[in-house]
């Protein structure tokens, strides 16, 4: 069964990831296993805290959900070199393919047997006249050229075969005792054959065998094979004992699981195959793609939390499938093809709308599952002070905390304090832990968010902080780049910014950093002021 992805955004914040793995908990307590929580960046120090805190396993980190090779129902059936091309035939006529990867006894990828490569094989040996095949077991031969085996001398017959026509002294001056023959209804030839110790003995027709010859034959060590097949159609048959090592093709096109759908496409449409071969760097045949393989149309199933904008997503999400979107944020810009069930809704943390789904089915979390959801709305709330802040984030910590065990204030103390480790760290670092990106009135903006513990340190690293802001802006290739540096302490956040100098003066942020009283919250207080002056300018 296919688990649908449940996602946060690219830089994922304590609430992104505590909402995801709450969301996950709460779907697979219908659906066990349907869910997979997961996170497309790193993960920061305070979401780190939280996990280890509560013995929880991180969300599986998902780089990309553009739709690879991986994803697709690949086709696994593969033979080794010594399987019979009559076997080979028969399994893609069995299972409608066209093609046959073929494997070494480990399993590694050695060649391939097309349609086209099996008709050649078969021309350029009949053609030729030659009559060799190599040892395969005799059970194996006889099933190929319609046979029973009256005398079995080996498990095994290979060599040279050769029809039998001539009288008996003249084929014992042409033939050796390790060939096989061929012979129809002529006892006097066939006694003759048999006093050779030849390898074995084919008798054509349906002939009858006498004792003489079975008696002969067990006592010379002759395998002795009887068919209703005449010579000719035997000659023909012969072909299809040669195995897959002798017709198969080695220059194949490969893929790996990691490629995407596209370049998939690429290669099998380019291939005179018409098909690739999955194969990783330890030479392991995965299985084969075909032209039939590629036709449905594959997307992952996702459901995002914590965002609803494409800058702020996943990679690949424009190839996806949303199923879902949960948000506490100003409306984005992702759009989708099919109608989606999409709950947004202005309360202080995504975590507190997943929790009000468990309070609503009557459904407790687990304890560390409660106490996911609970640093979630302790990060984004600083706990409960943020203006954004709403009874629904209050009810929430209510109900949490006793399930998770904790003291909601106590624990968020130490949570922010891990946020807010600024020990080691540079300022790029700090400008690039926490951001969003939106489009305001035109211009792309980048909003980064540092928790810090007083406005001193904004004051001390301010020539450093717009140093880094000016090229990051250039990098990321954005008009404006914001760090937001917030003091929960003093309730108030030191504003510094990067972009055009006409811009920033149109602006009114000539001057850094600009003081911002009881402004904490970037998407309810910062992004609002902000976009009105952006507007105004």
């Amino acid at each position: 069964m296919e688990k649908i992805l449940i996602l946060g955004h690219r830089q994922p914040d304590t609430d992104s990831i505590g909402s995801v793995i709450g969301y996950a908990a709460f779907l697979n307590h219908g659906e066990p296993g349907s869910h997979l929580p997961a996170r497309c960046g790193k993960l920061s120090a305070e979401a780190s805290f939280a996990l280890k805190t509560f013995g929880i396993e991180p969300p599986l980190y998902i780089k990309s959900v553009v739709p690879r090779v991986a994803d697709l129902s690949i086709n696994r059936i593969s033979v080794t070199r010594d399987v019979p091309v009559a076997d080979i035939a028969a399994l893609m006529d069995a299972h409608d393919i066209r093609n046959v990867p073929v494997t070494d006894e480990r399993g590694r990828l050695v060649g391939m047997v097309g349609e086209h490569g099996l008709a050649r094989s078969y021309v350029r040996q009949t053609r030729s006249g030659e009559r060799t095949i190599t040892p395969l077991p005799l059970d194996t031969f006889a099933r190929i050229i319609s046979a029973r085996v009256v005398v079995r001398a080996s498990d095994t017959i290979g060599g040279q075969i050769c029809i039998v026509i001539d009288a008996p002294d003249i084929v014992r001056k042409k033939l050796v005792n390790h060939d096989i023959a061929v012979v129809g209804d002529n006892e006097a030839v066939q006694q003759a054959l048999v006093s050779l110790g030849m390898k074995g003995l084919i008798i054509a027709g349906g002939a009858k065998v006498r004792e003489g010859v079975t008696e002969g034959a067990q006592r010379m060590g002759v395998s002795l094979l009887v068919t209703d097949l005449d010579v000719f159609d035997i000659g023909t048959m012969l072909n299809l004992s040669l195995p897959a090592s002798m017709v198969m093709e080695t220059e194949i096109p490969r893929l790996s699981l990691t490629d995407t759908i596209d370049q998939a496409k690429r290669t099998v449409f380019g291939s005179k195959f018409r098909a690739a071969c999955v194969v990783e760097n330890d030479g392991i045949l995965r299985g084969i793609v075909t032209r039939t393989t590629l036709l449905p149309d594959i997307r992952r199933k996702v459901i995002l939390l914590d965002h609803n904008e494409v800058s702020q997503a996943v990679e690949g999400i424009e190839q996806a499938e949303i199923l879902e979107i949960i948000d506490h944020h100003r409306l984005g810009s992702i759009s989708t093809l099919k109608p989606v069930k999409f709950l947004n809704d202005p309360v202080g943390s995504t975590s507190t709308i997943i929790t009000e789904k468990f309070l609503h089915a009557g459904i407790p979390p687990q304890p560390p599952v409660a106490g996911m959801l609970l640093s979630g709305i302790i990060s984004d709330t600083l706990i409960l002070k943020m203006s954004t802040t709403t009874d629904h984030d209050r009810n929430a910590i209510t109900y949490l905390a006793p399930i998770a065990g904790v003291d909601p204030h106590q624990f968020g103390i130490q949570l922010l304090e891990k946020g807010m480790n600024l020990s080691g760290a540079t300022i790029e670092d700090l400008l690039t832990r926490d951001t969003k990106q939106y489009e305001l009135f035109g211009k792309q903006v980048i909003v980064a968010q540092v928790m810090v513990p007083s406005s001193d340190f904004a004051q001390t690293h301010a020539r450093e902080i717009r140093h880094d802001l000016n090229r990051l802006r250039v990098q990321r290739g954005v008009d404006l780049y914001l760090g937001m540096f917030t003091s929960m302490v003093e309730n108030a956040s030191e504003l510094f910014a990067a972009g055009e100098g006409t811009l920033l003066r149109s602006l009114e942020l000539g001057d850094q950093p600009v003081h911002l009283e009881n402004m904490m919250s970037r998407k309810k207080d910062l992004v609002p002021w902000f976009g009105e002056r952006l507007r105004a300018s």
